[in-house]
């Protein structure tokens, strides 16, 4: 496993920050953030190929189509409750209980 990825947001080369900067005199270019892999805490989430939430965004905004095709969502997700509590509180909010002895097969 290498110890570092290259961010994946398709406009990280052109964010212009100083730490982007590589290259000799005459010759700079901005290049894409490495991302080092040294935690756990990283390697287990969007944040090892990402170095920012803009670069996070770029990529949804430019491959979302791409992805709800790879995983289109059929049938509606479920999650079971017990009967809903009218609260005697001045708003007068629902008491929502997740019901943890009925399973369901979606989700």
């Amino acid at each position: 496993m290498t110890d570092y990825n290259w961010c994946h947001g398709p406009e990280c080369h052109t964010k212009h920050t100083q730490d982007r900067i590589r290259g000799v005199k005459g010759s700079k270019v901005l290049r894409t953030r490495k991302i080092p892999q040294s935690s756990h805490y990283i390697r287990n989430s969007v944040w090892s190929h990402f170095c920012s939430q803009g670069c996070y965004t770029d990529f949804m905004h430019k491959h979302w189509e791409e992805q709800i095709r790879l995983h289109p969502r059929t049938e509606a997700l479920e999650t079971p409750i017990l009967n809903p509590e009218r609260q005697d509180d001045y708003w007068r909010r629902l008491k929502i209980t997740v019901d943890n002895t009925r399973t369901n097969g979606v989700g």
